[in-house]
């Protein structure tokens, strides 16, 4: 039997870290990986595992004792694992450096030699537990750089991940419907690599003589990693137990874990106990708190086969993840609809007169550009737009920057992408963002830092047609711009009728932040900057 020094491994940097909970006592025995104690760092709390396998001999800390890299956690004792003894002079053996036939192989290597590569999953803008929905290549694929191999897709938008190497696909380690982040390892390619000749060859490993036999081995463990599975995060009331992922599963969908019923070992809360928790809570309708009236209940179910032929079709996650923002939206944010027209006649005349500058330049200017461009100045003139409310209810989040989100329609579902500074930027500078982010979001390339950050949202329906409608404002977000088919429309002025073209705008926005004067005037000047486009230069 061997005695084995167990020591606080690496905490990331922390210093002066508190243990929690004992998980083991003397006498106990434990297999490698056991958990022997909890500790406690001011971001989360970490399990340590046991590096061997044995029995406790002794525990050298206790509940609410502070640790630190390095320190004697406790003993055990296990089977001996090959360590070194310390041998007496007349023991000693001379160390014999013997070649192994591997070390000469790798003193000189061949041109085009094989190898595996792991193709790992790379930064997804901060986004976790994001979910395959396409599995682009089969394993035996020959594959590119670049080629697609998987597509995702986060709360907001769907990406696919390229290969970062070609070659062929021996190996592929996700599926449909996997949760994934990045580092995970995707996938391994069996590629062609050219290789050079080492100018020396690595020395040769050494063999040691076999240590003399001693009654007892002393074996001091190497720093291990925190168990990568047991990692919680303990609330400042210290009896809710719940992992990063979980706590920020719990914020996105609003849940109170002091509510949730834990099922993991030790009263930890799981995602399933969070979903679980969800589920149970759309199923039963809860009164609003203080409401004196009924509460909105879900519609009955219908079984519609009972009327014809019916197919069951799954929405994707963004049609779903829009429906829930949409519904939240409408049921937080109390709803005005300002109505207003543009007279775009002089812009357009303007805009196609562009077209022979726009060939040359590679673009093309549409009248999205010059909205944006309206859009940013009227969120300057008018600062009480560029605000968001303060989760207190009490405060206004005041923006100094203008970035402009603009809704497009793709096969997936409806994203919007958001454009930087667009009152720092000419019409030529967005009229090629706006062609690069369409691209992008028709192609399924979207990032989520490239849906975030947003002041105001501009949802264009010109092209398709009709004559105003009422858009959801974004929240958090106070207000939306909607644009219907521009038509022409008999104008006076002053003497006679003369056909203008008439743009319909429609301002949706949040009573709770902004007046019915406010959004008037706000129309207006739109209506005025769009009407005469040297506004856009003063």
């Amino acid at each position: 039997m061997a005695n084995i020094n167990v020591t606080i491994p690496d905490l990331g940097g922390a210093s002066d870290v508190e243990i929690i909970e004992l998980c083991v006592a003397v006498g106990d025995t434990v297999a490698q990986g056991d958990s022997l104690v909890v500790l406690e760092t001011d971001k989360a709390s970490m399990e340590i595992p046991s590096p061997s396998s044995g029995v406790v001999s002794a525990l050298h800390m206790s509940e609410g004792a502070i640790c630190n890299v390095g320190d004697l956690l406790a003993d055990l004792q296990g089977e001996a694992t090959e360590a070194p003894s310390e041998a007496t002079d007349a023991e000693e053996a001379p160390a014999v450096a013997e070649p192994e036939p591997a070390a000469e192989q790798a003193a000189a290597t061949s041109a085009g030699s094989s190898a595996e590569v792991e193709i790992l999953v790379p930064d997804l803008g901060g986004a976790n537990d994001v979910e395959v929905i396409e599995i682009a290549v089969a394993e035996g694929d020959e594959i590119a750089a670049g080629d697609t191999l998987v597509v995702v897709e986060t709360d907001k938008a769907s990406m696919e991940i390229p290969a970062t190497t070609g070659g062929t696909l021996i190996s592929l380690k996700l599926s449909e419907g996997n949760k994934v982040n990045q580092g995970d390892l995707m996938a391994v390619v069996q590629t062609t690599v050219v290789e050079t000749a080492a100018s020396t060859a690595a020395p040769a490993p050494v063999k040691e003589a076999p240590p003399a036999p001693t009654a007892e081995v002393q074996q001091e463990t190497a720093p291990t990693k925190p168990a990568q599975t047991a990692t919680v995060v303990v609330t400042p009331d210290g009896n809710i137990h719940a992992g990063p992922a979980v706590r920020m599963l719990a914020r996105e969908l609003g849940v109170d874990l002091n509510q949730v019923t834990a099922s993991g070992p030790k009263d930890r809360i799981l995602k399933e106990d969070i979903q679980t928790f969800v589920k149970h809570r759309l199923s039963t309708p809860v009164a609003p708190v203080g409401a004196g009236s009924a509460v909105i209940d879900k519609p009955p179910a219908i079984d519609f086969s009972q009327f014809g032929e019916v197919e069951k079709v799954k929405m994707s996650k963004i049609h779903r993840l829009t429906a829930q923002n949409m519904t939240r939206s409408w049921l937080n944010v109390p709803h005005v609809t300002q109505f207003d027209h543009a007279d775009i006649t002089d812009l357009e005349a303007f805009r196609k007169g562009l077209k022979a500058e726009a060939e040359q330049r590679g673009t093309k200017v549409t009248p999205l550009p010059f909205m944006l461009k309206a859009c940013a100045m009227a969120l300057r003139e008018f600062p009480q737009f560029n605000v968001s409310l303060d989760n207190d209810g009490e405060h206004l989040i005041q923006k100094s920057y203008v970035n402009i989100g603009v809704a497009v329609d793709t096969p997936a579902g409806l994203v919007v992408p958001v454009l930087r500074d667009v009152d720092q930027k000419s019409i030529w500078e967005l009229s090629a963002e706006v062609i690069a982010m369409g691209a992008k979001a028709k192609d399924k390339k979207l990032m989520p830092a490239d849906m975030q950050g947003g002041c105001f949202t501009i949802s264009s329906l010109g092209s398709i047609g009709g004559t105003s409608f009422t858009p959801i404002v974004n929240t958090p977000e106070v207000a939306i711009l909607g644009v219907s088919k521009a038509d022409i429309q008999p104008r006076w002025n002053g003497t006679e009728f003369e056909p203008r073209l008439m743009m319909p705008l429609s301002l949706s926005y949040d009573h709770r932040a902004i007046n019915g004067a406010d959004a008037a005037r706000f129309t207006s000047y739109l209506a005025k900057v769009l009407g005469d486009i040297r506004h856009l230069v003063m």
